[in-house]
């Protein structure tokens, strides 16, 4: 299993990141099946550079504040107004009970229909694993300032070399506080993808909402998981202070998330690098004249 890092910046898109996105993939012996954690503000684009979005089999909302869910509206367009035509069955999204009002809300769309011509909108149950290709994905409710929120442990299990099967988990802890379902759904994971939003001092009034990064490493370390890699990380806190507070308490590998990093979840090497930013021809068709600008120049005063 391989995750991408598509988008990990905390609350909003950051300079240098989306909102929370993970594009996950695992081999099932015949082809390779590609999922997505969240679809947050921004994401849609990243996500190109590493994927076409029509090799994805299914995406996994963790819960729908904006900037893990707002993405799919844009996917909503491509999916329903590409020119060549989707070609393939409705995207499989798999969300909390609102999903699909939610969605069509935003888009300014009647209740009725939505979006549901183009995604095959389902919801989760707490505990209830969703098999997909070599997939299991199971939720666990967390704690978080909305109606349903969720951490998924992500199970995928794949031939190797020499005949054998192996499973490796990977555990997202979406958006929560510390509370007794993250650490269910951490449990022996080989990696743990976990937010670390808040920091210790800064932040203590604010109870019940996001993880520090000493809460996300006491998380680690309760649920005895392999190595941790902080996530959703605002512009405003300061990554090397999470790290710091989590290495305190967790004696585990750490790591921070960056966007467009790939790593292997199980071996927990790191296997790709970010793309740079596509580039495109400029033109111009007709030229305007120059024209000189008469105003003060607010940088030479």
């Amino acid at each position: 299993m391989k995750l991408t890092i598509i988008g990990c910046t905390g609350s909003f898109p950051g300079p240098g990141s989306p909102a929370s996105c993970y594009l996950v993939s695992a081999f099932d012996g015949e082809r390779q099946w590609k999922i997505l954690l969240d679809l947050g503000s921004g994401a849609l684009g990243v996500l190109q550079r590493y994927t076409d979005i029509k090799d994805l089999d299914a995406i996994f909302i963790s819960h729908l504040h904006p900037d893990h869910c707002m993405d799919l509206c844009g996917m909503h367009v491509a999916i329903r107004w590409d020119p060549a035509g989707w070609g393939r069955d409705r995207m499989l999204v798999h969300g909390p009970a609102a999903t699909a009002d939610r969605m069509a809300t935003a888009y300014g769309l009647p209740l009725e229909e939505g979006m549901h011509p183009d995604f095959d909108f389902q919801n989760w149950k707490a505990h209830e694993p969703v098999k997909i290709g070599p997939f299991s994905i199971t939720p666990y409710p967390v704690l978080h300032p909305i109606e349903e929120s969720y951490a998924l442990r992500v199970e995928a299990t794949e031939p190797m070399a020499d005949g054998t099967m192996r499973t490796s988990v990977l555990t997202y802890s979406g958006d929560t506080d510390s509370c007794p379902g993250l650490i269910e759904a951490a449990q022996g994971a080989d990696m743990f993808l976990c937010e670390a939003a808040f920091q210790e001092g800064r932040d203590d009034s604010i109870k019940g909402v996001h993880l520090t990064g000493r809460r996300a490493g006491q998380a680690a370390t309760e649920a005895g998981v392999e190595r941790l890699l902080l996530t959703h990380v605002p512009v405003w806190t300061d990554i090397n202070t999470v790290v710091k507070e989590a290495k305190e308490v967790y004696s585990g590998g750490i790591a921070v998330a960056v966007s467009g990093v790939t790593y292997g979840v199980w071996s927990g090497s790191q296997l790709g690098t970010p793309k740079a930013l596509p580039t495109a021809p400029v033109s111009i068709v007709r030229s305007a004249p120059t024209r000189e600008w008469q105003g003060i120049d607010p940088s030479k005063k």
